[in-house]
């Protein structure tokens, strides 16, 4: 084993993937905007959508965006990954994933978005970096849904991944891949990131609104500023490999 490879054991790289990884708007998002244009999403989820989101007031707008999956109930993942295939990256996140990648270090997506389309996040990366000739499997911690039949239902398999959940993830893997966080690294964009910084010793703001870059500046983390968009992965083999994965992992 070479000296680099020994140094490199057991450090990691976590990446949040709206908006620092891939350009807004957020995955989801555009799953949730190709779902309803195609009129996939049916009737009854939208009014189970609302007494959700009535449910999950008290707790803040942010728990009732991130928390709330009721207008999947029914839907199948594999449909669900046609509404965000192809996707696109910062070439500067592929960059810097690709560096990470180079010295060894596991690499962490991180998102409260559903797991599948975090997945597809993943395998699209996994693409990128065997076209610059590396081979590595790139793990994922994300929101998991409920499924039945091969269907979601609509409910969360324990809490949504963000805030403060981020953080927690980034312990839980730490525990499971013997990684030290203090020498391990974490990208985010939002101050919903903010926990997950503070899981690690070298936390990057990437793409920071004000409030964010205050922060960042105050606790002296780099700030770096992605703009150039790659051209989209290719659609249908991304497809075909993400469910091939997905069938296989639905947890």
């Amino acid at each position: 084993m070479s000296d680099e490879s020994q140094v490199a054991q057991g450090i990691a790289a976590f990446f949040d993937i709206d908006g620092t990884l891939v350009p807004e708007p957020s995955l989801e998002r555009r799953m949730f905007r190709e779902l309803r244009h195609s009129r996939a999403i049916p009737l009854l989820n939208y009014a189970r959508w609302g007494v959700e989101a009535i449910r999950l007031l008290p707790r803040g707008l942010s728990m009732i965006s991130q928390g709330n999956k009721k207008y999947l109930r029914g839907l199948r993942g594999e449909a669900v990954l046609e509404t965000v295939a192809p996707m696109s990256f910062f070439e500067e996140g592929v960059a810097r994933v690709e560096w990470h990648a180079r010295q060894g270090h596991e690499i962490v997506l991180v998102s409260g978005m559903v797991k599948p389309v975090a997945r597809l996040a993943a395998v699209a990366l996994e693409c990128e970096l065997e076209a610059r000739g590396l081979e590595r499997e790139i793990h994922v911690s994300a929101t998991r849904l409920e499924e039945r039949g091969g269907a979601f239902t609509g409910r969360i398999v324990g809490a949504p991944n963000f805030g403060e959940a981020k953080g927690r993830a980034l312990h839980t893997f730490a525990r499971a891949m013997q990684i030290d966080l203090h020498g391990s690294h974490a990208y985010g964009n939002s101050l919903r990131d903010v926990p997950m910084f503070e899981a690690v010793g070298r936390a990057h703001a990437v793409n920071p609104g004000k409030e964010l870059a205050r922060v960042a500046c105050q606790r002296d983390w780099p700030i770096w500023h992605w703009h150039h968009e790659k051209s989209p992965t290719s659609g249908r083999a991304l497809l075909e490999r993400a469910k091939f994965q997905i069938i296989g992992t639905r947890t």
